[in-house]
């Protein structure tokens, strides 16, 4: 049983077997929710993006605006109420039943964001594969993310000084994750292809992890 302490206050994970997970990961900009939410839609797969379950957090909330404190400076929300938040949302989804955990692999991306996020989610979630969005030229995931800003009214990502922090904090907090995640099935993708590219790489894995085949 896993106890996780946020503001406290004791938080108990009921004994459960774990989630089959589908990690998609990569620095900001590199595409994760494009392709999450594509694979979300289809029958098998449910899709729960960490930065949709902070948005949609009532900022007049205590939670809700120390999410904002930390993600309008571009740092990353504490570890323990992140994986608390997750996982609330997560038990609210199973108990609507529009996530089955026994029928549906969940697809991650946000989340784990760092390795002590992965320690406290290894009696939840068991990591299938890893399919790694890798994109090294910076200036055009900071130009991605302010086109997302102005379309998506998404003030976190209008902020040049905030988006290079954000990369900056990927680098040294998230991406050890690959070290940690290195018994995994990785798939390591080129982000700068178009989304239809990336997602034809990502559908080649999933097939490969459910045994099935692409049509001829």
């Amino acid at each position: 049983m896993q106890l996780i302490s946020v503001h406290g206050l004791t938080y108990r994970f009921k004994d459960m077997a774990r989630y089959r997970t589908i990690l998609i990961f990569g620095a900001p900009g590199s595409g994760k929710g494009t392709q999450g939410k594509i694979l979300g839609k289809i029958p098998g797969f449910y899709h729960c993006a960490c930065g949709d379950v902070f948005r949609s957090l009532d900022p007049a909330s205590e939670l809700g605006g120390a999410f904002l404190e930390y993600s309008s400076k571009g740092q990353l929300v504490p570890d323990e109420m992140t994986v608390r938040l997750w996982h609330e949302s997560i038990r609210k989804t199973e108990e609507s039943g529009k996530f089955k955990p026994g029928r549906d692999y969940l697809i991650l991306d946000g989340i784990p964001r760092n390795v002590a996020q992965c320690e406290l989610m290894e009696e939840l979630i068991e990591v299938r594969r890893v399919f790694h969005l890798s994109c090294p030229d910076r200036d055009k995931l900071v130009e991605r993310l302010k086109k997302r800003a102005l379309r998506d009214n998404r003030l976190d990502d209008a902020n040049e000084e905030v988006i290079r922090s954000r990369l900056a904090t990927y680098d040294s907090e998230s991406k050890p994750m690959l070290h940690h995640y290195s018994t995994i099935k990785r798939h390591d993708i080129d982000a700068s292809m178009t989304p239809l590219e990336v997602m034809y790489e990502i559908l080649k894995g999933l097939l490969e992890e459910t045994g099935a085949s692409l049509p001829r």
